[in-house]
């Protein structure tokens, strides 16, 4: 069997394995979907349930759908004529290492914008509003589209304008330099996406709820966390999905609300849920993924080098030759075989974290049911699916499955009640 013959078959078996934990998730749901979880009795009735498995179902047969289309557009681009044609018509164009890199990457990801176009207007338009979610227009959503699209090109124009300096003028040693630029771009996209990027597409505005944002403030203040703004966002104009989330590195954080989650939430849940989120920062979950990512980029980078130097990745694709976008292109292709088995890694190390910030929650609310019953308002407005097969949850999930969590608080509470 030859090496290109080996690849395609080894994209083949991640497919099907993709395609068989798919397929034993939603069997499991099946079999278990009209079971209410414990914890669930009395928030959740069976037309939520049958509701609930309807929306995974249909989220999964559009995903499947998406991915066959995606698979083989990849591998019609990797392994037909279509990457030296068009890795020679972009070279054609000018002699320029550092152009021919950026066009190369910049009309690649706008052909990849195009075609999801179907697929978003399909889960916009059609999914989500069938089940009661979407609320955007016609009109957000081409505002959106383009936005995104000249926002991405941008970046990705400056990220790869860098970067290819930095090979052209360290040859050697142009994975460090360009893993240390990467790093610091990324730590800055986090302090200047609130201001500059975010409020292109939403509304945010101080919370109008002046008690409760005390509230906040008063409670994370215990934990030494010093909040600059409690703002509330727009989400409703698009989806009734909800939401909640901190920004901002070091000691000053921004915590925004989803103006859907203020209508779903009391008090206490909302406090509850910040406290979940204040856990994450106390513990040092953000910067010790932070680490853990930069650490694993650095080791990319360098086996990147390796493989660009070593000449054979052309042939592994049965070219001649190829450019260097080309190659990286390849090794993104290698890289996305290796990294599949160590999926489940990564989602065990993000649910401990989130175990943990459950902990942590409990402790500084005092109140472990609000965060339970907060969890079973989230599970039941967002339709989520309450009965993932243990196996898929282990193997994807970057949260412990809903009913679990909610057990574990719920016992906490009971603890708490008999003190």
């Amino acid at each position: 069997m030859s090496t290109t013959s080996l690849l395609i078959a080894l994209y083949f078996c991640r497919f099907a394995a993709v395609c068989l934990l798919r397929f034993m998730n939603l069997s499991h749901l099946k079999r278990y979907g009209a079971t209410v979880p414990v914890g669930f009795e009395g928030a959740i009735d069976a037309d939520a349930l049958a509701k609930s498995s309807s929306y995974t179902f249909a989220q999964s047969r559009l995903a499947l759908i998406e991915s066959i289309f995606d698979s083989a557009f990849l591998l019609l681009f990797m392994f037909t004529p279509l990457l030296p044609l068009y890795d020679a018509w972009i070279g054609s164009l000018t002699g320029s290492f550092l152009l021919r890199g950026v066009l190369f990457m910049l009309v690649l990801t706008l052909v990849q914008e195009v075609l999801e176009i179907p697929f978003s207007l399909y889960r916009t338009f059609r999914l989500e509003r069938s089940f009661g979610f979407n609320t955007t227009t016609a009109g957000i959503w081409l505002s959106d589209f383009f936005k995104s699209t000249l926002i991405s090109a941008v970046i990705t124009g400056i990220v790869i304008s860098a970067a290819l300096l930095l090979v052209e003028h360290s040859p050697d040693l142009w994975w460090l330099w360009v893993w240390a630029f990467f790093a610091l771009f990324s730590i800055t996209m986090i302090y200047i996406s609130p201001y500059l990027i975010e409020p292109l597409f939403s509304k945010f505005e101080p919370l109008k709820d002046e008690e409760l944002a005390e509230e906040i403030r008063r409670m994370l203040e215990r934990t030494g966390l010093r909040v600059k703004d409690v703002q509330q966002m727009d989400a409703s104009r698009r989806s009734l999905h909800s939401n909640a989330y901190f920004t901002g590195i070091g000691r000053v954080k921004r915590i925004v609300l989803y103006d859907t989650l203020l209508d779903q939430m009391d008090r206490p849940e909302v406090l509850a849920i910040l406290a979940h989120e204040a856990g994450h920062w106390k513990k040092g979950h953000i910067w010790k993924r932070l680490v853990l990512m930069e650490a694993g980029a650095l080791a990319l980078f360098f086996l990147v080098h390796q493989m660009l130097g070593w000449g054979g990745l052309p042939a592994l694709f049965r070219l001649g030759e190829a450019s260097f976008m080309a190659q990286i292109l390849m090794v993104s292709f290698l890289f996305s075989l290796v990294s599949f088995p160590l999926t489940p890694l990564g989602a065990w190390l993000s649910r401990r974290n989130e175990w943990e910030a459950d902990r942590f929650a409990t402790a500084l609310s005092g109140t472990p049911g609000a965060l339970a019953s907060a969890l079973v308002k989230l599970s039941k407005e967002n339709l989520s699916n309450l009965h993932p097969h243990p196996f898929y949850a282990w193997f994807y999930y970057s949260h412990p499955p809903t009913a679990a969590r909610v057990a574990a608080l719920r016992a906490a509470e009971r603890e708490t009640a008999s003190e």
